[in-house]
């Protein structure tokens, strides 16, 4: 585990102000922070944030600005990307246990171990991943730029995938070139039901499905749309369609929302339709009271090993010299 630190003392409850946002935004000014949140974030948190985006972007975003401090409202391997990208600013988490499924399922040692069994693959890797894992890849992709990276890679030179199979399930396809998959799923795509989704079709026959290609094929197999969160968003800005189901975390249709005020949108169901299945229990562990906290603190603060930085930097630099230039954002 990437080594990180944690608060020594946390403020109780009772010391956290009632009017949340000017705290927050009081803070912001004295720290010289930039917020970033996830479109996977609670509402309040999108709408408080500097910069809301994927996580990827929202590193370069934080890159490009002058602020001495990232508060980086998403999960774990997100702040460890910005720090990586950023090694001389202070990174803050709200939630340093705010991890990822996806993350865990790949654990180094194991994926060490994956790479030993195929000397001769490159290893493509999403991501969603530790920064050990990170350190033991070739290159870094996302979901927006990993089919326009694949394309560059010489035909002859075999690619193992990790750890979202059902993302190198779907590359697989587009691209034409087989892979190693490794066996990892994301637990909110993964909830999506067929059936679910099939009748809610039926309810809606004027709905298109705008889907995110970590969901499993069965989902995918009904989409009229496969894309990155911000292809997604760029669906519903641009598409005709009046009514969207959406197959992701469903807190990114709070920017649909903005972006598409006169559009209609659904979440994808899951198998039981009490749940809260289109939410991610990781990301769901920020709250703004724990972002007022972290700036309050200045804790708790993502720390990464020079030497390992160093190692985890390289595939991702590769993935940046391999990328096209960033859409402008919806």
């Amino acid at each position: 585990m990437t080594p990180l630190t944690t608060s020594p003392s946390v403020p109780p409850v009772s010391s956290v102000p009632s009017d949340l946002e000017s705290a927050i935004n009081d803070l912001r000014i004295k720290r010289r922070a930039v917020i970033l949140a996830h479109y996977y974030q609670e509402e309040d948190i999108q709408d408080i944030a500097d910069f809301v985006g994927d996580s990827l972007d929202l590193s370069r975003r934080a890159a490009a600005t002058d602020a001495d401090v990232i508060v980086f409202c998403g999960v774990r391997f997100m702040a460890e990307v910005a720090k990586i990208l950023s090694p001389e600013r202070m990174v803050l988490v709200p939630d340093m246990n705010a991890g990822c499924s996806l993350e865990e399922s790949c654990p180094p040692e194991r994926f060490r171990q994956f790479r030993a069994q195929h000397p001769h693959h490159l290893a493509l890797t999403y991501i969603n991943c530790s920064a050990e894992v990170k350190a033991l890849s070739d290159i870094i992709v996302t979901s927006s730029n990993a089919l326009k990276i694949i394309e560059q890679i010489p035909v002859s030179q075999p690619i193992l995938f990790a750890p979202d199979q059902h993302l190198g399930r779907y590359l697989q396809k587009k691209s034409g070139r087989p892979m190693v998959l490794w066996p990892g799923t994301c637990i909110v795509h993964e909830q999506f039901s067929e059936k679910a989704l099939l009748k809610m079709k039926h309810r809606h026959p004027k709905a298109v499905v705008s889907a995110h290609p970590e969901c499993p094929d069965a989902i995918l197999t009904h989409a009229d749309h496969i894309g990155s969160t911000s292809s997604m968003l760029h669906f519903v800005r641009t598409s005709p369609h009046d009514e969207i189901i959406v197959a992701t975390e469903s807190h990114i249709i709070h920017q649909m929302r903005k972006i598409a005020p006169d559009k209609t949108f659904y979440e994808a169901p899951g198998p039981d339709a009490q749940c809260s299945c289109a939410q991610c229990p990781y990301m769901a562990m920020n709250s703004m009271e724990k972002l007022y906290t972290a700036l309050a603190t200045m804790q708790p603060q993502v720390t990464i090993a020079s030497q390992l930085r160093e190692a985890a930097s390289k595939p991702l630099r590769r993935m940046l010299d391999m990328s096209p230039p960033p859409r402008t954002p919806c």
